[in-house]
């Protein structure tokens, strides 16, 4: 069966939620969406899933492989188990959104204009950046007393009132004209943007923010304000933020923390997103087992050049990642099997797309040691003109990649950001 990339949210009701190798998590009891700015499609953030225990845990969309008619594949079967509890930007489709009353100003439906409307459903669609958006709702023109029910219309998401911030009680409109000014606005310039707001408001912003796009933020802020920051969110959330953030932010970010907070913020990460932190933790944070992610594009050298381009093309990836993929022996997770080379994009570009990539391996390039000194990784680059450079062990497993960006964050003063601020 074909997954969806268009589903009515109430299509998944009950629907039954499966691990990758078909085992059964649990059932699907709710959607939760986090409401945005103006009438901006609201994002999909994930499941609340009954277990067989009766416990409801949530499920992100980033762990949802694809939606069938009759079941979520999910891309792990390591969920966190700790139970769901609803936070103050995240709106529950079924218990809160369903028979909502609303008004429609579709041009092209006058028989709901001036008259109140029942929703119905919500239509949610994958986008091409592989976010899952509310971009449609179905409605019914309310009944009067005894009358019979009227016709289901479709609606563009942007042709309903009354499912705005305010009617929702989301955050105040101070911090509701914030981050639409922050809507489109790189990570980068949020953080900065952060910086320079009384503390109060900053952490308004941050308990607004979802997870993924905070995670982005505070990437990008400096050592002292993240720790500030994941001090206030206390460490639920701090958890849940970590998990969204990249392997090698994560472990720099707790790197900063007393030893016994960051283990209390690791015990409450999945374990799928603890433990690459945790093996980026035994690293000096100045050596290329530190400044690593383990996180590559793997493939196996039986892969074709049309399915390696394919993985590049993820938006989530850095460009400087997006730069080598590494062939490797099965297994292809981090610690790989044994190590075989990388190719370039330049390469796989210039290949037929049926083509093996182990027919193309460059198996010459020189490798980074997971102990190699923050000065030998930068002569690397400099070396061999890269922008991402394998890391493998002793035993010939690659562990992860180094990324020239990761470089930077270490070879600039540690004040660089807030030069970066006063000079604006």
């Amino acid at each position: 069966m074909a997954a969806l990339s268009k589903v009515f949210a109430a299509r998944l009701a009950g629907l039954g939620v499966l691990g990758p190798d078909g085992e059964s998590i649990g059932r699907v009891r709710d959607v939760v969406i986090s409401m945005r700015v103006g009438r901006a499609q609201p994002r999909v953030l994930g499941l609340v899933v009954e277990l067989a225990t009766r416990r409801r845990i949530f499920v992100p969309m980033l762990r949802v492989t694809s939606i069938e008619p009759n079941s979520v594949q999910l891309t792990t079967g390591n969920v966190s188990l700790r139970r769901f509890t609803q936070r103050a930007n995240e709106i529950l489709v079924f218990a809160q959104i369903l028979d909502s009353k609303v008004r429609v100003d579709d041009p092209e439906l006058d028989e709901l204009h001036d008259v109140d409307s029942i929703v119905v459903d919500l239509g949610v669609e994958l986008t091409r950046t592989r976010d899952w958006v509310v971009a449609r709702v179905a409605v019914r023109k309310q009944r009067q007393r005894l009358a019979r029910r009227g016709a289901i219309h479709v609606v563009d998401w942007q042709h309903v009132q009354g499912l705005t911030q305010n009617e929702l009680s989301m955050p105040d409109q101070g911090v509701a004209q914030l981050l639409m000014q922050f809507e489109d606005l790189r990570a980068a310039d949020v953080a900065n943007a952060m910086r320079e707001l009384p503390v109060k408001r900053r952490m308004e912003v941050a308990r607004a923010l979802d997870d993924e796009r905070l995670a982005d933020v505070v990437q990008e802020l400096p050592d002292d304000d993240q720790v500030e920051l994941m001090h206030y969110l206390g460490v639920d959330r701090g958890a849940d933020v970590l998990e969204a953030m990249d392997p090698d932010d994560a472990a720099d970010l707790l790197g900063e923390l007393p030893e016994t907070e960051a283990e209390s913020l690791l015990r409450l990460m999945d374990p799928e997103d603890s433990a690459p932190v945790r093996r980026l933790l035994e690293h000096s944070p100045d050596t290329a087992g530190g400044l690593m992610t383990p996180e590559p594009v793997i493939l196996t050298a039986s892969t074709t050049v049309a399915e390696a381009l394919a993985r590049v093309r993820n938006p989530d990836l850095t460009p400087a990642l997006a730069s080598l993929v590494f062939v490797v022996r099965p297994p292809t997770a981090t610690p790989t099997g044994p190590y075989l080379g990388c190719v370039h994009l330049q390469q796989l570009l210039r290949e037929p797309p049926a083509s093996l990539v182990g027919g193309v391996v460059d198996s010459a390039l020189p490798r980074l040691s997971p102990d190699d000194s923050l000065t030998a990784v930068t002569r690397y680059f400099a070396t061999y003109n890269l922008v991402c450079g394998p890391v493998v062990d002793d035993e010939d497993h690659l562990v992860g990649a180094v990324t020239v960006d990761d470089v930077l964050d270490h070879l600039l003063p540690e004040d660089w950001r807030d030069q970066e601020v006063a000079g604006q």
